[in-house]
């Protein structure tokens, strides 16, 4: 359905035969609901401020997500890897501690802190530097990339060895590149500013005063290496010892259990592996080793008696078979036997309180000398049975594993460490007094035994030479020959308790490559971290920027800090011409000036004739060209307009109709020009001009003087509408006296240009001048980017005004002849993103921005 403008203009002319009293009704009605809208317009705003500017969000968050991918491809990677112990209950070693605690139940209350024992000897720094020694990270091997560098620890193609009978400087970088399969560049710089470069043989050995070593080819070099740069350096064992203990995490994986989780990262997944499998076998080592101490030394005391007792063995066996050579004696009389037996039976005893005498004296010594019971030999291997002794020996390994315990948590002024070192000191004098006791009576067995067998030798006196001769020489190897085998039964036991010993850990899960992961960067979350920073940078942006922002940007701003009506909007000019209804009549802001023509009928509120002044605060706020299109709409409604340019301090009206500006106001007021000499035609019908004329010395005193107002009186008489530019308000007085001749005054504000103190001063004039005529007429309005604006034509925008009714033509797009036109890409870039106008060499003809 198409409509043509004769439809358009009788829609309007009906409307203006409305009565006041409609007209008012209607127009208040409308305002009411108008502000009830404008009560939630905050948010509403912001959205639309938000989606107007989408482009910026676009780049925002294509530059977030880039940066996220940079980050995520350039950056060094982090691996994390993990291993699982499982703590066992401890087993009872031969001899050992364990046992002796674990016979009299004093264990259990170690036992409750064994886990966090465990975690304390896996954090401690003596294990972490045994490992790392053990895996030689003494050299790292690095790669050069176009970006960054990466360690290559298992996959260099080349290996350093180092001679270890020189010293080496530490953290020296080496770079070498490859040439040939025999061959490579060396180039190193030293701090001291001295620069090595030289090509090298692979296994020549290179030395100076800080470095020595050799490069040797491995199993992963081949020709693809040639065209990647190396370098290695030495590392300090301390430092990187320190530096894996303090990354290394140790935790019980449920509260009451005795799991436990180790975990490392760090920028290569397989050389965490390697250290936190190397720790745990260094750990499960040192553990059975310490389970194998008391054992150990147990077998090295046996041994100890066994040495001293085989020299006695070896000579009595020897002597026996001698004497049986010679005599030609195989057994004893049935007497002799008997006092054999006898004899035997002392002596063995008294062999066993001797060996039992040794353990004493050892056991006072170690109490002495030692500050715990970790490897002491038990009585049990002796076959002590002594209950007490048993009882104090156990109370001190268990007071001593107690203070081993209470170390970790807590320090050498702590009340509970007093009291167990108290505890500690009383068990040891009353252990040491228990000692001398049985010391004292083992003596008196010793010398008991020592009687039996002088009464015995005085039996054995009575037999034959012979045979009594026999018998010691029996004596002496039987005796020696039980002793030798009682301590080989003992160490056999030991040996055999050594062997069987198992660590106080079970290997759950080791650490390999299939469970590592990457924890940095983190792909995902720096993605989604680059997505809504991009979106949330630039809404931030907006905000602030509203928030700082001292310029008139929407109706709102001027709806808040005045009541003084508007009378419409124009919107912003994208051709290359200041008189767009002239050329351009089809185009949308034709259309404004046509709806500000409306409006302005509806505040004459019917006046055939009318003076209308068109000020502004500041230049550059678009007074001009407002009045040149406007007394360009008015005349094409086939009314009368007088176009006057009164800013004699800087006239714009002859430029903007190309005429000339010798004969104007300021010469007709003067004297100099006649009346006819200053009006000018224009190529719009019913539109006439008198420019400004040259620029006067004294404008205010002339617009005073007599013949302008005569001049107003005749001229009123002549055309219908008289439209008067005026200088800017806020510059100078002349606009004020102007105003006097005026029926309406039009004060034009720009989007983003005036500022919101503008409205003050407005309302100053208003009430503290009592200019009740004025209006506000807001200039150079982008409906792309403005929030609060619903000025405009058919389809693309609806009309809405306080003086006036709201029509809404459904013409849809394309009725203006701006719908139509297309913009490139490059345009709208440019537009959009002024910074990136340089990178565009082809110039384009610049748009008048609303007369300015």
């Amino acid at each position: 359905m198409q409509i043509n403008n004769k439809t358009i203009e009788k829609n309007i002319n009906d409307n203006l035969l409305l009565d006041i009293s409609q007209m008012s009704s209607a127009a208040n009605k409308i305002s009411n609901n108008y502000l009830q809208e404008e009560e939630t317009i905050d948010i509403k705003k912001y959205i639309y401020k938000f989606s107007s500017n989408w482009y910026w969000f676009v780049l925002s968050i294509f530059v977030g997500l880039s940066v996220s991918f940079l980050i995520n491809r350039y950056s060094s990677k982090q691996y994390s890897t993990s291993a699982s112990l499982l703590v066992l209950e401890k087993g009872e070693g031969y001899g050992g501690i364990e046992s002796i605690i674990s016979e009299f139940g004093a264990y259990s209350k170690a036992q409750r802190k064994n886990v966090e024992n465990q975690i304390g000897i896996l954090q401690s720094y003596t294990l972490s530097f045994e490992t790392v020694k053990e895996l030689d990270f003494q050299v790292s091997y690095w790669a050069k990339g176009r970006i960054n560098e990466s360690e290559i620890y298992t996959t260099s193609p080349f290996k350093v060895v180092l001679d270890t009978t020189k010293n080496q400087t530490i953290q020296q970088r080496v770079n070498l590149s490859f040439v040939s399969e025999t061959e490579y560049n060396l180039e190193i710089t030293y701090p001291t500013g001295k620069n090595i470069k030289k090509e090298m043989f692979f296994g020549e050995t290179y030395s100076d005063d800080f470095l020595t070593f050799r490069i040797e080819k491995n199993a992963n070099f081949s020709d693809n290496n040639e065209n990647i740069s190396y370098f290695f350096f030495l590392n300090d064992y301390y430092a990187i010892a320190r530096s894996y203990n303090k990354g290394l995490k140790v935790e019980s994986i449920f509260e009451k259990g005795t799991m436990l989780k180790l975990n490392k990262s760090g920028n290569v997944a397989q050389k965490e592996i390697d250290f936190l499998n190397k720790l745990i076998e260094i750990y499960i080592r040192r553990n059975i080793e310490e389970k194998n101490i008391s054992a150990l030394n147990t077998i090295k005391f046996i041994d100890e008696q066994l040495n001293n007792i085989i020299d006695s063995l070896q000579k009595a066996e020897r002597n026996l078979e001698r004497f049986r050579l010679n005599n030609k004696i195989i057994d004893l009389s049935k007497e002799g036997t008997s006092l054999f037996e006898k004899l035997e039976q002392q002596q063995a005893q008294k062999s066993i309180l001797e060996i039992r005498m040794k353990y004493y004296e050892y056991l006072k010594n170690y109490i002495k000398s030692k500050n715990d019971f970790k490897d002491v030999i038990t009585p049990s291997v002796i076959g002590i049975q002594d209950n007490l002794l048993n009882s104090l020996v156990a109370q001190l390994s268990a007071l001593y594993s107690e203070k081993n315990v209470t170390e970790y948590s807590a320090t050498k002024d702590n009340p509970t460490m007093e009291v167990i070192n108290l505890k500690i000191k009383n068990t040891v004098n009353a252990l040491i007094e228990n000692v001398n006791n049985i010391i004292e009576g083992a003596k008196i067995e010793i010398k008991e035994a020592d009687k039996n067998i002088s009464v015995l030798d005085q039996e054995i006196q009575k037999l034959p030479v012979t045979e009594r001769e026999l018998i010691n020489i029996q004596r002496k190897f039987d005796l020696n020959d039980n002793i030798y085998n009682f301590l080989l039964e003992k160490r056999t036991e030991a040996g055999i308790t050594k062997a069987s010993n198992i660590p106080d850990v079970k290997i759950l899960d080791s650490a390999i490559i299939q469970n590592s992961e990457q924890i940095s960067p983190k792909r995902s979350i720096n993605m989604m971290i680059g997505f809504f920073l991009g979106l949330l940078l630039p809404a931030l942006l907006i905000i602030i920027k509203d928030f700082f922002n001292d310029k008139i940007t929407d109706r709102k701003d001027v709806e808040k800090s005045t009541t003084i009506p508007i009378l419409g909007a124009i919107s912003h000019n994208t051709k290359d011409t200041d008189l767009v209804v002239q050329n351009h009549p089809k185009s949308s802001i034709s259309e404004s000036f046509r709806t500000l023509r409306t409006n302005l009928q509806y505040l004459l509120q019917g006046k055939e004739k009318a003076v209308i002044s068109i000020s502004s605060t500041i230049s550059g706020e678009g007074k001009s060209f407002c009045a040149v299109n406007l007394a360009s709409i008015i005349a094409l409604s086939n009314k009368k307009v007088l176009l006057i340019g009164l800013d004699m301090r800087k006239p714009k009206i002859h430029k903007i109709f190309n005429c000339q500006n010798n004969a104007g106001m300021s010469t007709y007021l003067i004297g100099k020009s006649s009346y006819k000499e200053i009006i000018n035609k224009t190529g719009i019908d019913n539109l006439h001009t008198i420019v400004s004329g040259p620029i006067p010395p004294n404008p205010a005193e002339l617009i005073e003087n007599k013949k302008f107002g005569e001049l107003m009186t005749r001229l009123k008489d002549e055309y219908d509408y008289i439209i008067i530019d005026t200088p800017p308000v806020a510059l100078v007085a002349d606009a004020l006296l102007i105003m006097n001749y005026t029926d309406a005054n039009i004060f034009v504000i720009r989007q983003n240009y005036s500022s919101k103190n503008v409205l003050k001063f407005v309302n100053d004039l208003r009430y503290e001048k009592n200019l009740d005529k004025i209006t506000i007429l807001i200039n150079d309005i982008d409906y792309n980017n403005a929030y609060g604006y619903k000025y405009g034509g058919y389809g693309k925008y609806s009309y809405r005004y306080k003086y006036g009714y709201r029509y809404n033509y459904g013409y849809g797009n394309g009725y203006y002849e701006d719908d139509n036109e297309s913009v490139s890409l490059i345009s709208f870039i440019k537009n959009k993103f002024p910074f990136l106008k340089k990178f565009f060499k082809k110039k384009h003809k610049k748009h008048t921005v609303n007369g300015q």
